[in-house]
């Protein structure tokens, strides 16, 4: 039996896979520095401001933390002076920070799980964190200059985020967000998406791939079939998050061996009051019978949508990985207790 790390490799290169991915089995997520310096939230903290100056709230019973912007938190006030209100912040560490990383590094079996660095929120994201949604949509349109210097700004901070983390941590992947949709299309069509992000993400994918991460993975929990060639051109390896809108099937028969697609599972069809162990099986087996067979299990790795380990509701995404590994057993002729030895615990992380 293959280790969970180079199940996932296999299915991502269009190899010899032995079993289907259990969503996030085989990606272990890991901080860097900016992420214990910078506000970490959880569930109930209101209005806490983030290292950008950005406020955040995350209400319960919601799936995240996601910005205020009533008009006295909205960090830019006008896009033509933006510069007088982003101000980057740093990216000087102590070697003590820097240690408690290294040390969460350390700790995880390579042998069974990539050690993924957890990069969030990334340019479209971020973008609009600073500006409000509405004002970033209408910026793009309407102030293309200036966008396009605030996203050179935001990448040359990441390039150099990029290169702590590769000098310090070593990670063979990355695991960045960046939510370029909503459930029915992507936010900016493809030609202003191209423009704006193509070559930035190149950038930082290609510093990356360049200092030995084998794997980018990029969250977007959304619609972005329209765009999924100019995603491949960045250098993404894996989309995680594609809902089930965007057809899977149908982009694993045109782009699988280019990318694989991580999803499928919305969670509106297991994360709701008075789920059942029974809609947690039906979506697996629907993600699996659906996508899983195009390819003969490459390039598909069925898993709920949101951008890490968990769920809303508690339980669901443990009611996931139970009937994938179920199906694992029944139809590739495992043990469960093998298939556990060959990966990390699970773990939750939302």
């Amino acid at each position: 039996m293959l280790t969970a790390k180079e199940n996932m490799r296999q299915v991502i290169l269009g190899g010899k896979p032995d079993r289907f991915v259990n969503q996030y089995e085989a990606v272990a997520l890991l901080f860097h520095p900016f992420l214990l310096s910078s506000p970490l939230l959880k569930k109930g903290d209101m209005n806490v401001v983030n290292a950008w100056g950005v406020t955040n709230s995350f209400p319960g019973n919601t799936p995240g933390a996601f910005p205020v912007h009533t008009p006295d938190k909205i960090v830019v006030k006008d896009i033509e002076h933006w510069r007088d209100y982003v101000h980057a912040p740093s990216l000087k560490f102590p070697d003590e920070l820097w240690n408690v990383c290294k040390d969460m590094y350390a700790a995880v079996d390579g042998n069974k799980a990539f050690k993924a660095t957890f990069v969030a929120p990334g340019l479209f994201e971020q973008s609009h964190h600073l500006c409000s949604m509405e004002e970033a949509l209408m910026n793009y349109m309407e102030y293309p200059d200036e966008m396009h210097d605030l996203i050179k700004y935001l990448t040359d901070w990441e390039l150099e985020m990029a290169e702590g983390i590769c000098a310090n941590l070593h990670p063979d992947a990355i695991f960045h967000h960046d939510d370029f949709g909503s459930e029915r299309n992507s936010f900016l069509r493809p030609t202003v998406f191209e423009d704006f992000f193509l070559d930035a993400y190149k950038q930082i994918y290609g510093y990356y791939k360049s200092h030995g991460v084998e794997f980018i993975i990029h969250h977007s929990d959304s619609y972005c079939a329209n765009i999924v060639p100019i995603m491949i051109e960045m250098g993404i390896d894996v989309w995680q998050g594609c809902m089930h809108s965007n057809n899977v099937p149908e982009l694993i028969r045109q782009y699988g061996g280019k990318m694989t697609f991580m999803g499928e599972i919305d969670n509106k069809q297991v994360d709701f009051d008075g789920w059942t162990y029974a809609d947690c099986e039906k979506a697996a087996l629907n993600a699996i019978n659906t996508c899983g067979s195009v390819a003969d299990g490459k390039y598909f790795i069925p898993c709920i949508s949101q951008g890490g380990p968990g769920s809303l509701y508690e339980g669901t995404y443990k009611g996931i990985w139970d009937a994938i590994d179920k199906y694992n057993c029944e139809k590739f002729g495992f043990k469960q207790e093998d298939i556990e030895a060959a990966r990390l615990p699970i773990t939750i992380m939302f």
